[in-house]
Order: C-alpha cells, then sequence, then structure tokens
C-alpha cells in the first residue's frame, strides 16, 4: 500500500503554528513518498465546533500551498460508521455499557489523588449488566494484562502496560462517539499508514493501538512530534503573539517563508536554513525530527521573511503588497510602478507592513518631519541649499536618474559644498525620514511634481522655524 497521511484538526479555533507543522510535516511526508494526503475535519466536539473554525483551517492551508487529495471529511457526518463499530464491540464483548453517576466518578478521581494514584476508572461496571434503557455511556474494554508497544518513528519504542491504561469511554451518554473511537474507524476506514501527530496525543496511541487490534484493523506507523515552545521557553500560546497562521499574513509574511520556518522546527538537514519548497519534499524524512521541544524565534522567522522579500520576483511582491498599501489608504496605481518602488526598498524591510510603510512616501505626502531628524537637518542654511537644488529640477528635462543626479552635481558646484550639505535636508524633505535608496533613484521615483512639492514645503517650514 502506498504512504497515506491525514490532517485532522478539530474546528474549536483557528489553524494556529502547531497545526500548521503537524500539516506540513504529514504532507511533506505523503509528497516525498508519492503517496496521498487526507484532510479530516474532527468536529464530534459539538459544542465547541464552528463553521467559521472550518473556513479558517480551510483558509489557512490554502494560504500555505497545502492542498489535500482526498477531503475534506467531517466526523459529524459519519456517525452512522461509529455507532456501527460500537454495536460490532458490544457484540463481541469487547466493550460495555456503564451507568456510573458523575458523583461516583468525581469522588472515585478525589480518591485516587488524595491518595497520589493515577486517576483511573476503577472497572466498576466492567462485569455489571446495565440496561440499555438507562442513561449510560460505553467503555471499550481495555485488555488488564500485557502491554502495548509504540515503535514510534521520532520517540522510538514507547512500552506501555496494560494496567496503566483505563476503560475509556467511546460513546457519551447523549450518543455522541468519542475521539478515540472515531479517529480509531477513520484511520482504519481511510487506510492512513502513517499517522504525524503532535506529542500531546501519545498517551492516547496505546488505547487506540489496543482498539485497532480488537476490531482486527491494521495498525498505523506513528510519528509524534514534540511541542513547540516560545521564546521564553513556555508552551507556544496566544501571548507569544501571532500563533493564528492568518495572523502571519494580516502581519505581512509571505507563505513560503512560513512553511520555510515551520519545516526547521524540529526537522533539520545539517546546517541549511533556506528551503525551496521542491527542496522540502526531496530532503524530508521523519528520522531527521527531533525528539526535544523547538522554541518559536520570531527573529529568524523575520529574517527568513526578509530573505523571500528580496529574493521574490517584484511583480508577485507588488501583487501581496497593494492590500497593505490599500490599509494605508494607498492606491498604488497612482504613482510610480510599485514593482519598481519594491526593488528599491526591499532591502530595508523584513515585513510587507513594513515595506508598505517605509514605501508610502513614494504615493502620499507625509504629515510631520521626525524631531530630532528635522534639528539636524533643516538647519537656516539649508534653506539655500534648498531654493538651489530646486531651481536646478525644475530645468531637468526628463525627469530620470542620471539628470536627476547631474542637477545635484550641479547645485553643490554652484555653492562650493560637500554633497552631505545637499543630499541630509533634500533626503529629508522627499522622503520625511523614512529609509530610502539613493536620491537620485528616490527622486525619480517620487517624481518631479511631488518632490518639487516638498522641497517648498520643507523650505516654508525652515523658514517658519526662523
Amino acid at each position: 500500500m502506498s504512504v497515506r497521511t491525514r490532517f485532522a484538526p478539530s474546528p474549536t479555533g483557528y489553524l494556529h503554528v502547531g497545526g500548521a507543522r503537524t500539516a506540513l510535516f504529514s504532507w511533506l511526508y505523503a509528497r516525498k513518498h508519492g503517496g496521498r494526503f487526507v484532510l479530516r475535519i474532527e468536529d464530534t466536539d459539538l459544542e465547541r465546533s464552528t463553521q467559521e473554525s472550518v473556513n479558517a483551517i480551510l483558509e489557512g492551508m490554502t494560504w500555505l500551498g497545502l492542498e489535500y487529495d482526498e477531503g475534506p471529511f467531517y466526523q459529524t457526518e459519519r456517525f452512522d460508521r461509529y455507532n456501527a463499530v460500537i454495536d460490532q464491540l458490544l457484540a463481541k464483548d469487547l466493550a460495555y455499557r456503564c451507568d456510573c453517576s458523575k458523583e461516583r466518578l468525581d469522588k472515585l478521581r478525589e480518591d485516587q489523588m488524595a491518595a497520589k494514584q493515577k486517576p483511573r476508572y476503577d472497572g466498576c461496571c466492567r462485569n455489571k449488566t446495565v440496561s440499555a434503557e438507562v442513561p449510560h455511556v460505553i467503555r471499550f474494554r481495555n485488555p488488564s494484562d500485557g502491554e502495548v508497544v509504540v515503535d514510534d518513528l521520532v520517540r522510538g519504542k514507547v512500552v506501555v502496560a496494560n494496567a496503566e491504561l483505563d476503560d475509556l469511554i467511546i460513546r457519551r451518554t447523549d450518543g455522541s462517539p468519542t475521539y478515540n473511537l472515531t479517529v480509531v474507524v477513520d484511520d482504519a476506514d481511510m487506510q492512513i499508514t502513517h499517522v504525524i501527530r503532535g506529542d500531546d496525543h501519545l498517551n492516547n496511541t496505546p488505547r487506540q493501538i489496543n482498539m485497532l487490534k480488537a476490531l482486527e484493523l491494521p495498525v498505523p506507523k506513528y510519528a509524534h512530534l514534540p511541542m513547540i515552545l516560545g521564546d521564553d521557553g513556555a508552551r507556544l500560546s496566544k501571548r507569544h503573539g501571532a500563533v493564528s497562521v492568518m495572523q502571519y499574513l494580516r502581519d505581512g509574511y509571505l507563505p513560503e517563508a512560513l512553511l520555510n520556518y515551520l519545516v526547521r522546527l524540529g526537522w533539520s538537514h545539517g546546517d541549511q536554513e533556506v528551503f525551496s519548497l521542491d527542496e522540502m519534499i526531496e530532503l524530508f524524512d521523519l528520522e531527521g525530527v527531533n525528539k526535544a521541544p523547538s522554541a518559536f524565534n520570531t527573529d529568524k522567522l523575520r529574517w527568513l521573511n526578509a530573505h523571500y522579500i528580496k529574493s521574490s520576483d517584484p511583480l508577485r511582491i507588488a501583487h501581496l503588497l497593494s492590500s497593505h498599501l490599500g490599509d494605508l489608504g494607498i492606491d498604488p496605481t497612482d504613482g510610480p510602478e510599485l514593482a519598481d518602488v519594491i526593488v528599491a526598498q526591499r532591502e530595508r524591510a523584513a515585513t510587507l507592513v513594513e515595506l508598505a510603510q517605509i514605501s508610502a512616501f513614494y504615493y502620499k505626502d507625509f504629515d510631520s518631519y521626525p524631531d530630532k531628524a528635522a534639528a539636524k537637518a533643516f538647519k537656516p542654511a539649508a534653506i539655500e541649499v534648498l531654493q538651489t537644488a530646486r531651481r536646478a529640477f525644475a530645468e531637468v528635462a526628463e525627469w530620470q536618474r542620471a539628470s536627476i543626479h547631474e542637477a545635484m552635481e550641479a547645485t553643490v558646484a554652484v555653492l562650493g559644498i560637500g554633497f552631505g550639505k545637499l543630499g541630509q535636508p533634500l533626503r529629508l524633505a522627499v522622503t520625511g525620514g523614512n529609509p530610502s535608496p539613493d536620491l537620485d533613484l528616490t527622486l525619480e521615483l517620487v517624481g518631479r511634481e511631488a518632490s518639487l512639492r516638498r522641497i517648498d514645503r520643507a523650505i516654508a517650514y525652515i523658514q517658519d522655524l526662523g
């Protein structure tokens, strides 16, 4: 059988970074081996599951480019199948009804914890006959002796004694199946060969293996990925900033940068840091996944994003940047070619949000000058410098970089000053203090009309100071 992996999120929130990494590793493993990648929506938690969360998961996967070959399959559409399996287990005495009250179970847990014992069901109803007419749950009859061996592809061999596992609930009182039952049935029905998931599921794996064996179904290979920690060493959570995949889109990250960063969260290939998607597929293997948790490093993600901004096709970046400029009230069609601005500015920003902010002045006049920069550049002597430069710029026949530079050279020659005496006030006048490339290129992109208008405004500002 060819490799078949799956990503099975619960739609109780957005697609978070940990889920995206799990999806990526599962997707890469399937692609590497020419297999199939299945998307399953585990929505049996009827109280917390929402269509909004489903949409957020699908949106996040689409943005990242993690296309699935089959699905999405919804567990809520498969209740008849789960109930048929539960009936099968009941008929073979591999499951039983339990009518223990919540009060009894709470008291049992309290007593066990007081005695410093592991809280677990005590098998009270294991050998009782409970009527189907009274409120009850269905429990799986876990083997009472022997052990379960998990040959984990990341963690190695994990051995758990069956005596440590209690008889877990597989159907609730309201008739809904539980996670451990549904995942077993789905993985078998969907012929999943490799279950790649977070290590928070490792405790469930021995139980699921026991159910698969009770149902005489094949046991997939398991790979449990280590958790992701925040910069401070605590488990990654909302307080560490953006953990929703789509928040990274809004914050100006490129999908390829986030994918590249996620693949390095717990996996490595020598010292290589930058991977194209084709390289990820070619080189990825589960043997290279670390057992230890990985720490999320925002600075490293920003570095990767800056790399992709610099190395990507400017036309593609222009397409992505347009919406961020729109957030600033800017129509990029009303000004210089956006791709030209990106080439001029892309070395100076780590995100598209930053790139939009530092490029806004090409399209829109700014409201003020930074106080510190103005105090340094806008001294009284700058008035004559800017007036002379303005006259020279007004006479430029073709507003192009070379002729603009000639006008600047003529200005410093007429005044007998160093280029810095012109460059400092002129750059502040035209850019408002924003990072920018060579001054002649900056002026060309800003345009003649806007450049002259801003020089006039700077002269008036200095005169008002005097």
